[in-house]
């Protein structure tokens, strides 16, 4: 750049920037062509005063003076419309709604080439996940004005099923261009061979006509006889140089045997395998997408959840498929089962509880995953339900080990009186805690058990009245004295 350092101009060098390098590429000067009234400026009226701003940068063609090759240029018009081309087109910006984009490393196979059915839009693309590798496609619609999006789904499935319908049309076509590249391989270097034979025929013909002409000629007209013979030889260099260019030819002249002819054509077949490989890249395949297809017009039935595309091929062919539209992670909710388990036991069991009980009970979440606490924090959260990290603790409400510690008995004392219908316990759901209520514990009935296993280390679920009644040392010396 040009910077005047005291009173004099210097060329200071710096690093380039984006916006400069844009403007060298779009500046016509380059090309050898002189430009004016690139940027007019325009009268505005703001507030009821008249301002006066510069306008839009116009197109070459567009402008009032436009002299191409006025001096000469760094690069030829054609080069420099090419890059205004290329420009234009992978232009990501929104207001550019014509161009497809570049080829960029996202994992999107359709960003630039899906066009909304409902509003002409284009679809934009926007990456999820943990990675930010997911792709969705989205359609704003009329929301930047206070509306809404015309339509957004997961791109991974559509993109996936896009796939399938482009192995579909060129799978076949895959095979025909094989075989049609043989045959065209072997048909051109016919014709090449014969061009070179006709030029060599040509050739010798002017060899004998020179020849003839140097022999009729009169030796003593020396100038014209050296003219002559010059000629002649002339023609003699082109002959050798066509047989020469001939020997090539037969030399590199390609006979497929049947064999390489079937191998060529399992290469058109194989196109599938290359398609759907792992080690394929993402650009490679965009690239392939963008060279057969012009666009893809994509509407969605909200009622039936469907999908519709229409793909435009590059030569005027259309075909359409419909495929459900992807349920995304925001849309993949925890079932209505497993909520209501969730809501019942959040008013007095902590997450962790709930998560081991989801998980005894087979449930996942909806992505598939396994309960955890964090997970049912979540969910609880994002539903609304009030809860707490931890079980409440409830006096008057015991668990079956609380019940046989309070009580001095074990828990399998306690399971075999709920078995039997004398202590009635509640559960929330299957696998859930069991609930005991203190009052139940404390009931006469369920005491005198309690009293009677005590006393006699056996459990009597009959609760028979053992009040009064003697010890079985008592019992049995009142016999021996009866004897």
């Amino acid at each position: 750049m040009n910077k005047s350092v005291g009173g004099k101009m210097r060329i200071m060098w710096q690093a380039p920037t984006l916006c400069f390098v844009r403007n060298v590429l779009s500046n016509a000067f380059y090309a050898g062509a002189y430009l004016w009234g690139q940027r007019p400026m325009e009268k505005i009226v703001v507030e009821g005063r008249l301002h006066r701003r510069q306008g839009r940068q116009r197109q070459p063609g567009e402008c009032r003076v436009c002299i191409r090759d006025h001096h000469p240029g760094y690069i030829d018009w054609e080069r420099f419309e090419e890059n205004q081309r290329m420009i234009r087109e992978n232009s990501m910006n929104r207001g550019s709604d014509e161009v497809i984009g570049a080829i960029r490393e996202g994992q999107g196979l359709l960003a630039g080439l899906l066009r909304c059915g409902r509003c002409g839009r284009k679809l934009h693309v926007r990456y999820w996940g943990k990675k930010g590798t997911s792709p969705r496609y989205a359609c704003v619609g009329d929301f930047s004005d206070g509306g809404t999006y015309c339509m957004s789904f997961g791109g991974a499935k559509v993109d996936r099923r896009f796939g399938e319908e482009l192995l579909k049309v060129l799978s076949p076509l895959g095979v025909e261009a094989s075989v049609t590249a043989v045959e065209r391989l072997e048909a051109e270097g016919q014709e090449r061979r014969a061009a070179v034979r006709r030029q060599l025929e040509q050739a010798e013909y002017e060899v004998q006509r020179a020849f003839e002409q140097y022999d009729e000629v009169d030796a003593r007209n020396r100038l014209v006889a050296e003219e002559l013979e010059r000629r002649w030889n002339e023609k003699l260099e082109d002959v050798e140089r066509l047989k020469a260019t001939l020997r090539e030819e037969e030399q590199q002249r390609v006979t497929l045997s049947e064999a390489e002819r079937e191998e060529i054509r399992a290469l058109g077949e194989q196109f599938a395998e290359v398609w759907e490989s792992a080690s394929s890249p993402t650009t490679l395949k965009k690239r392939i997408i963008r060279t057969v297809v012009e666009e893809v017009i994509v509407d969605l039935d909200d009622e039936e959840k469907m999908l519709g595309f229409t793909v435009h091929w590059k030569g005027g062919s259309h075909t359409r498929f419909q495929m459900p539209k992807p349920v995304g992670s925001a849309a993949q909710k925890t079932s209505v089962e497993d909520m209501e388990i969730i809501r019942r036991m959040a008013e007095r069991y902590g997450d962790e509880v709930i998560a081991r009980v989801l998980t005894r009970l087979g449930r996942t979440t909806g992505k598939g995953n396994r309960w955890t606490m964090l997970r049912v924090a979540t969910a609880r959260k994002r539903a609304g339900i009030a809860g707490q990290n931890r079980t409440k603790q409830d006096p008057e409400t015991l668990t079956v080990a609380a019940a046989a510690r309070s009580y001095g008995v074990s828990t399998t004392t306690i399971k075999r009186l709920a078995a039997s219908g004398m202590l009635r316990k509640q559960q929330v759901a299957p696998w859930a805690p069991w609930e005991i209520k203190r009052a139940e514990m404390e009931s006469p009935a369920v005491q005198r058990i309690i009293r009677k296993l005590k006393q006699t280390g056996k459990l009597d679920l009959q609760g028979d009245d053992l009040e009064g009644q003697k010890t079985l040392f008592t019992l049995a010396q009142g016999d021996s004295n009866a004897r």
